[in-house]
């Protein structure tokens, strides 16, 4: 299963950005985007950028990740 995590873009330089999930910082790739600029939240996945997305749509899908998180059976 492949799963894209919603990031806020911190900085950019050249081709990488700086971007952080929940105050924890990760540097992913821009080769697959053009335009992207510090405030813009991104879909990371596997350490490169595959979309922009709006600020709403990142903190609800961060919240729904939280929930299945929270909600999930823990190992024994």
């Amino acid at each position: 299963m492949c799963l894209a995590i919603p990031a806020k873009v911190i900085s950019v330089e050249g081709a990488s950005a700086l971007v952080t999930i929940e105050d924890i910082e990760y540097k992913a790739s821009l080769l697959l985007l053009d335009d992207v600029h510090p405030g813009d939240f991104i879909m990371l996945h596997a350490g490169f950028a595959i979309e922009k997305v709006d600020p709403e749509e990142a903190a609800e899908t961060l919240r729904l990740l939280n929930e299945i998180a929270d909600n999930s059976p823990q190992p024994i």
